[in-house]
């Protein structure tokens, strides 16, 4: 991560109109800073007249020290994995719901972001999940996840069968709807709401979670992080495999999914005082009185 912060990249949500003002309000604060600012270029195809440069996000590597990203959990998702792999640290500003990720508001957001630039920001690092699919041998689709990897069904009520295997070591074959393969950063998501463990982001590790299996005993289990999951598909009607909001693929009989942990971490920034159990308190309502 460079430091001090030289070049900004501003980063709005896909097609939300009511990004524009903010981000441009947060482009001309930094501006009149000295920092350099460029606009991402499917942003900037929605938004009004500006006088700041425009980059694609696969051109961002050596040109900018920080991505801002202004919108939901889902939009820093996909951002993430673009940029992680160029060391690109990134910062959220919260448009969505939630906030897991996303946690500058903001109405406070550029006295946040002059902080950063002060360099009072506290610096997180979240692994990567790396996917890739074989058919016939070949690698027909690869993709990084931030919150997880899930084998589904489609809009068929059959139950899919499959073949999990971890480290060439065989685990189980298993009939569900599915199965999600979660960082920690995805425990709190949907592997929470199918019964799986909620796992602290500074641990390196996999969790393996069912989602309605016809077995009873089929339960999560947690691997570490250095582990190579395997997942061979038997029963393929409609099946397919998707990377938390953004990617997907569809998979086709004998497929096999793999599912390793990226070597390179995706930085986040949060504000100063920034804590991970106050963020669950708040965003899981545990400090509501019931």
């Amino acid at each position: 991560m460079k430091f001090p912060f030289r070049t900004i990249a501003l980063i709005g949500k896909y097609r939300t109109p009511e990004i524009t003002e903010p981000l441009l309000r947060l482009a001309d604060f930094l501006s009149g800073k000295g920092v350099a600012v460029v606009v991402d270029s499917l942003t900037a195809e929605h938004l009004e007249r500006h006088d700041y440069p425009e980059l694609p996000l696969r051109a961002m590597e050596d040109a900018v020290d920080l991505a801002i990203v202004l919108g939901g959990d889902g939009t820093l998702l996909n951002i993430a994995c673009t940029l992680a792999p160029f060391g690109i640290p990134l910062a959220g500003v919260n448009q969505g719901r939630l906030g897991f990720l996303t946690d500058v508001s903001l109405g406070t957001m550029q006295q946040t972001i002059a902080d950063m630039l002060e360099g009072k920001f506290v610096t997180e690092q979240r692994m990567l999940l790396d996917a890739r699919i074989l058919r016939g041998g070949v690698k027909v689709f690869e993709a990084l996840a931030l919150n997880e990897v899930v084998v589904h069904r489609g809009n068929v009520s059959t139950l899919i069968e499959f073949e999990v295997r971890i480290d060439g070591e065989y685990l189980y074959n298993q009939r569900a709807d599915g199965l999600i393969v979660a960082t920690p950063t995805g425990s709190t998501a949907y592997a929470l709401s199918a019964g799986g463990p909620i796992l602290h982001p500074s641990l390196n590790l996999i969790a393996l979670v069912p989602v309605c299996p016809h077995t009873m005993s089929n339960r999560p289990i947690v691997l570490k992080s250095e582990s190579r999951l395997e997942i061979l598909l038997h029963r393929t009607y409609a099946v397919r495999v998707r990377l938390d909001s953004h990617t997907h693929f569809d998979l086709q009989g004998n497929d096999k999914l793999e599912v390793t942990s990226y070597p390179k971490p995706a930085t986040l920034l949060h504000p100063v005082g920034h804590s991970y159990y106050h963020t669950l308190r708040e965003k899981l309502l545990w400090n509501k009185t019931l």
